[in-house]
Formats: C-alpha cells, structure tokens, sequence
C-alpha cells in the first residue's frame, strides 16, 4: 500500500467513525428529534455515489471507506425512522 492510498484509508477512516457519536446517542437515549430526515437520506444518496465513482475509478479506499460509511448512515437513518 502506498502512501496516497494510506493517506485515503485514514481520511476515510476519520469520516466512517465521526458517525459512531450520533449513533450511540440515539441508542441510548431513544429519540431522534433533532435528527434530520431530509440530511440523512440525501447523505446516503452521496455516498452511495461514491461508492460507484470508487467502483469506476478503481480507488479501493473510496469504495472500502463509503461502504463501511454508508452502513453507518444507514443505521442512523434506520433508528430515525424507527424513533422518529
């Protein structure tokens, strides 16, 4: 592995975990008022972009990292709707 594609892995690495606050904040406290519907479901819709400009371009750390992002973010949209 490279320097670039380290560099890759680690920024992602830094936005795939920025989500894990918000989560177990709603796991613990059961509400999602304060949770934007409307963000989230536009956010997944951009990573899951991502996810296919990675595909296209054959960059494994923008295609590992969205992924492992996009299940975060679909956690949160999933307890929003089922809090919410």
């Amino acid at each position: 592995m490279d320097t670039i594609q380290l560099l890759g892995y680690t920024a992602g690495g830094f936005v795939v975990f920025a989500s894990l606050p918000q989560i177990i904040k709603i796991m613990k406290s059961r509400r999602t008022a304060d949770v934007s519907l409307p963000m989230y479901i536009t956010l997944n819709i951009g990573i899951f972009l991502w996810i296919i400009y990675g595909f296209f371009t054959h960059q494994s750390a923008i295609i590992v990292t969205n992924i492992a992002f996009q299940i975060f973010n679909i956690i949160i949209l999933f307890l929003k709707l089922k809090h919410g």
